[in-house]
């Protein structure tokens, strides 16, 4: 077993700071090389600390206010609007950066990009439910209308 220091959110593993036991093979041939993790060592307490620090100012601080936010979330309606040509395809996609973004806008929350679920890429005009994790206990599901400009 290896023992690491998350450096990333890795999906049912951790969050970055947290000190996990993976097997060697999974260390070794993707945590590792992806840069998703570094080795335990003594020395590394002072590293994981600080992103302790840093994931606290990002978090939303408690359940009711995230759940606050959900409320928010899931009666709105996102629009985002693109360029596309003349077939109705976007020139590129939306991303989850440009999703949390107009979230943002509209409730005036700070929304983290790595927190929007978005199962394939958005590269067609039309609607779209995505999931938003605002908390670990907590996930909105809100429409995003993606219109041409």
């Amino acid at each position: 077993m290896a023992k690491l220091i998350l450096t990333h959110e890795v999906d049912r593993l951790g969050e970055p700071g947290d000190v996990v036991e993976v097997k060697d093979g999974y260390a070794r041939n993707f945590l590792l090389p992806r840069g998703y993790a570094t080795r335990w060592t003594k020395g590394a307490q002072k590293q994981i600390d600080q992103m302790e620090a840093a994931r606290r100012k990002r978090v939303i601080a408690s359940v009711e206010e995230a759940q606050g936010l959900r409320d928010k979330l899931e009666g709105a309606t996102l629009t985002i609007a693109v360029r596309t040509g003349a077939s109705g395809r976007l020139f590129g996609a939306v991303t989850a950066a440009d999703i949390a973004e107009a979230a943002q806008e509209k409730t005036g929350a700070t929304i983290d990009r790595r927190k929007v679920m978005v199962a394939n890429p958005i590269k067609n005009l039309g609607s779209y439910r995505v999931e938003i994790r605002l908390h670990a206990d907590v996930t909105a599901t809100t429409t995003v209308d993606v219109v041409s400009e």
